[in-house]
């Protein structure tokens, strides 16, 4: 076909088709139709629907890299923001736990300084309260040393109590600390009677916290287990009555004139952090001799 002329061709462009006019007010007339039916009387709605369900995962698919990186980002963010919000709740939950254990340690302290206290004002003697330095390790040396010397009036053979009961005595002075013996060292002897029957020997130590022994204790005295050891008051170091100790053991050997008696110290000797010094009026006497005229 031979090629048209420009002027031909823009003729040819705005040339007006019968048959397509036509067929142009057809589908109009029928989209007003119906637009006017589903109007009045919904009569598409079911083909609306199944368009819609049709078109459904179109939407969805077209909308999934949008929604998958916002989610990503929201996680993301939420969980940088979790773990620096649990970072921060560790440190300050360390903190809260240090804080509560000085909190008990010096609960625990208090209770120690009241049951001290309430046993200075039960004592008649004059009374020094002080704290351990150091403690001995030798299995064999029960030693404790005290923040108090002579400079606190502190003087050898002192007894030294805890809120329980004896705990030992000094040996040993410094001007500005001490060094006590405890009841449970080999070396330490301490005069008792049992308090139910009156009964007096000595508590010797065993190098053990927690044993003391009663010797020469006849087979045939009454000795029974529980019963309360306290100090007899003789020797002149310690006060009588104060609680030492409880039996915590009898045993009768039919081959030996003495029964083998083990007893408990009332005082915890392995935990002790603070003592009680007594001063009695036989120690006040040696210490401040009268003035002669």
């Amino acid at each position: 076909m031979a090629a048209l002329k420009p002027s031909r061709r823009i003729h040819y462009l705005f040339t007006v088709n019968p048959t397509a006019t036509l067929q142009l007010g057809l589908w109009v007339a029928l989209s007003i139709a119906m637009m006017t039916v589903d109007h009045r009387y919904r009569a598409l709605d079911g083909l609306r629907d199944m368009l819609a369900t049709a078109l459904y995962p179109v939407h969805y698919l077209a909308r999934l890299p949008i929604d998958l990186q916002g989610w990503l980002s929201e996680n993301l963010a939420g969980r940088a923001a979790l773990l620096d919000e649990n970072a921060q709740l560790r440190e300050k939950q360390v903190f809260l736990n240090t804080q509560l254990q000085k909190l008990t340690t010096l609960e625990a302290e208090n209770r120690r300084l009241r049951s001290l206290l309430e046993s200075a004002v039960n004592t008649p003697e004059r009374v020094l309260i002080a704290e351990l330095l150091s403690v001995d390790f030798d299995p064999y040396r029960h030693h404790i040393l005290l923040n108090r010397g002579r400079r606190h009036g502190v003087h050898v053979g002192q007894p030294a109590l805890d809120q329980q009961g004896v705990i030992g005595q000094i040996i040993r002075t410094d001007p500005l600390t001490a060094t006590a013996i405890l009841i449970t060292d080999p070396n330490h002897a301490l005069p008792i009677q049992i308090n139910r029957t009156g009964v007096r020997t000595l508590a010797l130590g065993t190098g053990n916290f927690q044993e003391l022994e009663l010797p020469h204790i006849p087979n045939n005295e009454d000795v029974k287990v529980g019963d309360l050891l306290v100090t007899s008051g003789m020797g002149g170091r310690f006060p009588r009555g104060y609680p030492v100790g409880t039996v915590a053991k009898v045993e009768f050997d039919p081959g030996s004139p003495f029964a083998h008696i083990v007893a408990r110290p009332v005082a915890q000797l392995d935990r002790i952090r603070e003592v009680l010094l007594l001063e009695n009026e036989l120690d006040a006497t040696r210490l401040d001799p009268p003035t002669p005229p």
